[in-house]
C-alpha cells in the first residue's frame, strides 16, 4: 500500500533518524530528502538553514575589542555558570509566544529545570538547566539561532 504513511515502532524511526543523518554529515550535501509512500522526510545541515553571514558595520577605532566567546559552562565573570546549547538550532524562551518565559533574570532555577526550547529539524528539544542556582543574565534571544555549545543563560550557583 505505497499512499499510506510511514508508522512503525519510535524507536525504530529514530534509528533511522540517526542512520539518514549520518549519510548526510559524510556525503557533504546540505540536503538529504527521502519520500516513502505519502511522507517525506527532509534534513538539512546547519549550514543549510542558518541565515547567510551578513559583513559586519564598519568599527570605530575608539571600539575595544570583542571578547571570544568563553569554553562551555564557564563565563567572563567568576563564579558564574553558563548553560548552553546542546544542539544548533532556534531557541525560544517560552513555551508559545504569549506564554511567561521559563526564566528571567532574578529567578531560581534547579537541577532538570526546563530554560527554554531549541527547534532543530522541526522537533522543540527542551533544555534543562544542568546546576541549581540564581539566574543573572539571559545570553540568547527568544527566536534567534543559538549553537551548539553557546550559552543560553548564565547563573550563579547556590
Amino acid at each position: 500500500m505505497p499512499d499510506e504513511p510511514v508508522a512503525g515502532d519510535p524507536a525504530e524511526l529514530l534509528a533511522l533518524l540517526d542512520r539518514l543523518e549520518g549519510i548526510l554529515a559524510r556525503s557533504g550535501l546540505g540536503e538529504l530528502e527521502v519520500e516513502a509512500g505519502r511522507t517525506t522526510l527532509v534534513l538539512r545541515t546547519a549550514a543549510a538553514i542558518a541565515p547567510l553571514d551578513v559583513a559586519p558595520p564598519p568599527v570605530a577605532a575608539s571600539t575595544p575589542p570583542v571578547a571570544e566567546a568563553a569554553p562551555a559552562g564557564e563565563t567572563g565573570a567568576p563564579g558564574r555558570h553558563a548553560v548552553v546549547a546542546p544542539l544548533t538550532g532556534i531557541f525560544y524562551g517560552a513555551p508559545t509566544p504569549d506564554a511567561a518565559p521559563y526564566v528571567r533574570v532574578g529567578t531560581e532555577v534547579v537541577v532538570g529545570q526546563v530554560i527554554g526550547l531549541i527547534e532543530a529539524m522541526k522537533l522543540f528539544n527542551e533544555i534543562k538547566c544542568d546546576t541549581a542556582g540564581r539566574v543573572v543574565r539571559l545570553v540568547a534571544e527568544s527566536g534567534k539561532l543559538v549553537k551548539a555549545k553557546q550559552p543560553l543563560i548564565e547563573v550563579e550557583p547556590t
